[in-house]
C-alpha cells in the first residue's frame, strides 16, 4: 500500500493544529510535537523499506491520475531526506523544551515546528510544481513567526527582511510557473520532464530554468546570502537549529531534483552556471565565517559555505559527485542542527555570543565542550566523521571531471570552515575562565540529550558508511536516469 507516502505530511499537520487548541498546556504540547516527529520519522523509516524493496512510491490524490491528478511521489532521495528532517526535527524540540523561554512557548512555538515540518516534507515529497509552491508557502509562513518570537528589535528588523525576500522569490517562483505551463502544458514534474526531453530544452527552457534557479538560489542562500546571517542569527536557539538544518537544504533539494530531471539537456548552460555560483557561494561564505567573531554569525556563514559545497557536487553531475552530494547534504542537515544546538549552548552559558568575552568554559561545561570539538571536526570533513565521506565523493566526481579549480576551492573553503570553527573552540573552552560555576547563565543540561543523538549519527555515518551508501546509490539512480522518475509516476 502506498498510502503511506501520506503520512509524513498529514500527522506533523493535524497534530500540529491540534496543538493551537491546548495553548495553556505547554507540557502536554512538549509530548504530543516530540511523539508527532518520532511517528513521523517512524512512518518514513517505513517508506524507505518500502522504496528499497519494491522501487519508487507514487499516490495519485484523489485517485485521479497523472498527469491530470496531484501526485506525492516518494523515491529514495525524497524518503531518506523526510527521515532525516524528522531526526532534526526531534532533536531541536528536545533542545527548546530547555532554552526557550516559557513566555515564547505560549505563542505556539510547538505547533509552529510541527507545521514547519510539514511543509518540509511535502516539499520533499510532492510530484506538482505548483503543490511544491504551495508547500513552500506552509514552511515559509510558519518560520516567519518563529522568527519574530519575542519581538525584540533585532527579530523584527531580521524578520521583515525576511520575509520581503521570500515574497520576491515566491513572486518570481509563481511566474516561473506560469511560463513553464504555457510552454509544456503540463504541472506534473514528471510530465514536464517528458514534455521537455521530447520538444527540446531551448532558449525559452532554458531561460526559465535560470530563473527556477534564482528563485531556489534565493531560497538556498546560493550567492545571493546576503539576508542569511542576520535572518539565521535573530531567533533562539532552537529555531535557529531548526533553520539552519532545514530551511536552505529545500531549496537545495529542489534545485538537484529540478537540474537532474527536467533541466539536464543544456548543462554546458545549466550546469556551468551553477558551478560558478557554488564557487563563489564558498568562497565568500568562507570568508564571512573567519572574518566575524560572534558566534552566530560564524555559524551562519558556515550554512552558505555548505550549500556551495553540495551544489558543486551537483554541477559536475557524475555519479560520484551526485552520490556525494546525497550523502553530505544528509551529513550537513545533522551536523549544522548539532553545532547550532551546541554553539545556542555556549551562548546560554557564557549570556553572550561574542568570543572575545568568553573563555575557560572547559573547567565547568567539559562534555559540552567535547561534544562542540566532535560537531567542528565533522563541519570540516575530518575523517572518518560523516561530512568525509560526502566531501571525498564530491571531489573525486570533480577531479574525474577535470574541474580541478573547483576542486581546489572546494579544498581551500573546507581548510578555513576547520579554522573557524576551531576558532570558536579554543576561544570559548580554553584559556582562563572568565566566569565561576555560580555567573554562568544556564547549567547547558538540556543540550546534552539531543547533541549526544546528533553526534552520535555524525559518528555512525562515518563509521558505517557503507550499510547507508546502498540507500545512497538507489537516492542516486533516478538523478543519473531521469526515465526511472518518469515511468515510476506516468506508468
Amino acid at each position: 500500500m502506498n498510502n503511506i507516502v501520506v503520512l509524513p505530511l498529514f500527522i506533523p499537520l493535524i497534530l500540529g493544529v491540534s496543538l493551537f487548541f491546548i495553548r495553556k498546556h505547554i507540557r502536554l504540547q512538549q509530548w504530543i510535537a516530540a511523539l508527532a516527529a518520532l511517528a513521523t520519522l517512524a512512518a518514513s523509516l517505513m517508506l524507505m523499506g518500502q522504496i528499497s524493496s519494491e522501487g519508487i512510491q507514487v499516490l495519485h490524490m484523489g485517485g485521479w491520475e497523472a498527469p491530470y491528478g496531484i501526485p506525492l511521489v516518494a523515491d529514495m532521495l525524497a524518503a531518506i531526506l523526510v527521515a532525516v528532517a524528522s531526526i532534526v526535527t526531534f532533536a531541536c524540540l528536545l533542545f527548546a523544551f530547555h532554552f526557550i523561554g516559557e513566555e515564547r512557548k505560549n505563542y505556539y512555538v510547538y505547533p509552529l515546528m510541527l507545521i514547519l515540518l510539514c511543509g518540509v516534507n511535502g516539499s520533499f515529497l510532492t510530484g506538482d510544481i505548483f503543490n511544491l509552491f504551495v508547500f513552500f508557502e506552509v514552511m515559509l509562513l510558519s518560520s516567519y513567526v518563529l522568527l519574530s518570537l519575542g519581538g525584540g528589535r533585532v527579530q523584527l528588523r531580521e524578520t521583515v527582511k525576511y520575509i520581503v525576500i521570500n515574497i520576491v522569490a515566491s513572486s518570481l517562483f509563481v511566474i516561473a510557473i506560469a511560463y513553464l505551463y504555457s510552454i509544456t502544458g503540463t504541472l506534473n514534474l514528471a510530465h514536464i520532464a517528458e514534455r521537455v526531453a521530447e520538444n527540446g530544452q531551448n532558449g525559452l527552457t532554458t531561460t526559465v530554468s535560470l530563473l527556477l534557479l534564482t528563485v531556489f538560489g534565493l531560497k538556498a542562500g546560493l550567492f545571493l546570502f546576503f539576508w542569511l546571517p542576520g535572518s539565521y542569527s535573530a531567533p533562539s536557539a532552537p529555531i535557529a537549529a531548526l533553520f539552519a538544518a532545514l530551511l536552505t537544504k529545500v531549496g537545495v533539494y529542489v534545485i538537484i531534483r529540478m537540474f537532474t530531471l527536467i533541466f539536464n539537456h543544456q548543462p554546458q548552460i545549466t550546469h556551468t552556471i551553477i558551478l560558478w555560483l557554488a564557487a563563489l557561494t564558498m568562497i565568500l561564505g568562507a570568508i564571512g565565517a573567519i572574518a566575524y567573531w560572534r558566534i552566530k554569525q560564524i555559524l551562519a556563514y558556515n550554512v552558505v559555505v555548505s550549500v556551495g559545497f553540495i551544489l558543486f557536487g551537483v554541477g559536475v553531475a557524475t555519479d560520484a559527485s551526485l552520490a556525494g552530494s546525497v550523502f553530505y547534504l544528509v551529513h550537513d542537515m545533522i551536523a549544522k542542527a548539532l553545532i547550532f544546538i551546541l554553539g545556542g549552548a555556549v551562548v546560554f552559558v557564557a549570556g553572550t555570543d561574542r568570543l572575545r568575552e568568553i573563555s575557560g568554559l572547559i573547567r565547568y561545561r567539559p562534555i559540552l565542550g567535547w561534544l562542540f570539538f566532535l560537531s567542528a571536526l565533522a563541519l570540516a570533513g575530518v575523517p572518518p566523521l560523516s561530512g568525509f565521506i560526502g566531501k571525498f565523493l564530491i571531489l573525486q566526481g570533480g577531479v574525474q571531471a577535470e574541474h580541478y579549480i573547483m576542486a581546489a576551492i572546494s579544498l581551500l573553503t573546507s581548510l578555513m570552515v576547520l579554522y573557524s570553527v576551531i576558532k570558536i573552540f579554543i576561544n570559548s573552552f580554553w584559556g582562563e575562565s572568565l566566569l565561576s560555576e555560580g555567573e554562568q547563565k544556564s547549567s547547558a543540561r538540556g543540550t546534552l540529550l539531543p547533541g549526544f543523538l546528533l553526534a552520535a549519527l555524525v559518528v555512525g555515518l562515518g563509521l558505517g558508511a557503507d550499510i547507508f551508501m546502498p540507500y545512497v546509490d538507489q537516492a542516486v539512480e533516478p538523478l543519473v536516469n531521469p526515465r526511472i522518475y518518469i515511468d515510476a509516476v506516468l506508468s
